[in-house]
């Protein structure tokens, strides 16, 4: 059932719209989190459900639900924090539908949850950061790194904590911003961040250990660099081994503003380098490649051949350096 579909099917219901909620798929496909759903799992309270004359069966979680038609109703009514109001009906909101594909942790839900997740992040990117703080914790590090995927210069993380009343409009991964923004937005970070620390690993270091293990370095050493000491650190999907609790969040860099932060400043600071290499080298274009390996980029290897900060761990600079024996 779709959404239009889903609607006019609650409206066939004998029971009073407050008297229900709308939960699972159903409310999952009104919030546009899914397109479609095979049924409408409702719940109510213990005395509407007992007065219901439908067929009962045992349903997720061992309970005892009752089903007709396309509807499947159980008794475990929901908190009223739990409930959004879409079109008169109320129905579990996203929160609580993430909670509850998380504890049902069914492996057919792992994208479903993610989405849930990335939609709530993109309403408010400070939802990582308050779970914490609810919890008493105040010094929250946000980090990120960039440069894992260019054949010139280092990989660079960054650590920022920011301070409770900290607000960017707009701040986001670093990549959906436009150069200019990220300028702009670097400085105010700067001016505002409780503390920032920024990690360089050089494109040597990355030859001899590997991308992820330089990557894993870099952002160690932006930890290590800021004049605070974290008490927990939410990081860009990487897990990293360290004295300080982390979270690891997939997609970070949009679902939380504190790695946005993180992001911005890795990004800035990378491409500032690239900008000042492109004056020495400037037949590779790396100001505007900032060192990826673009077509004009790796006809310029071919032509020019290699610099001492290319990656010589990475195709195609690899062979060109088998190719010439250097």
């Amino acid at each position: 059932m779709t959404k239009e579909e889903i609607f006019k099917k609650l409206d066939t219901l004998n029971f009073d719209s407050n008297d229900f909620i709308v939960i699972s798929g159903a409310s999952l496909v009104v919030q546009d989190i899914i397109d479609e759903t095979k049924d409408i799992d409702l719940t109510c309270s213990k005395e509407l459900y007992e007065s219901i004359n439908w067929d009962t069966k045992i349903g997720a979680l061992d309970a005892e639900i009752k089903y007709y038609d396309d509807f499947e109703i159980s008794n475990n009514l929901h908190s009223p924090e739990d409930i959004i109001l879409i079109n008169g009906y109320q129905f579990m909101n996203l929160e609580k539908c993430l909670e509850v594909k998380k504890i049902l942790n069914r492996k057919k839900d792992k994208k479903t949850i993610e989405k849930i997740d990335l939609t709530l992040c993109l309403q408010d990117n400070y939802r990582y950061e308050k779970k914490l703080k609810e919890k008493g914790i105040k010094l929250i590090a946000g980090v990120d790194e960039v440069g894992r995927g260019p054949l010139v210069g280092p990989v660079v993380a960054a650590c920022v904590i920011l301070p409770d009343d900290f607000n960017l409009d707009g701040l986001t991964d670093s990549k959906k911003l436009s150069e200019k923004k990220r300028e702009e937005y670097f400085d105010k970070i700067m001016e505002q961040a409780i503390s920032v620390g920024i990690g360089i690993i050089s494109e040597k270091v990355i030859d001899e250990v590997n991308i992820y293990e330089a990557t894993k370095l870099a952002m160690k050493e932006a930890i290590n660099k800021c004049n605070i000491k974290p008490e927990h650190i939410l990081i860009d999907a990487m897990p990293l081994d360290i004295d300080i609790p982390t979270t690891s969040i997939i997609k970070g860099d949009l679902k939380s503003i504190t790695i946005s932060a993180a992001s911005v400043i890795a990004k800035v600071t990378r491409d500032r380098m690239l900008v000042e290499l492109d004056k020495k080298y400037p037949m590779y274009d790396l100001k505007n490649n900032k060192g990826y390996p673009t077509k004009k980029h790796v006809e310029a290897i071919q032509k020019y051949g290699i610099i001492d900060e290319h990656r010589r761990s990475y195709e195609p600079v690899c062979s060109y350096v088998k190719e010439h024996n250097i």
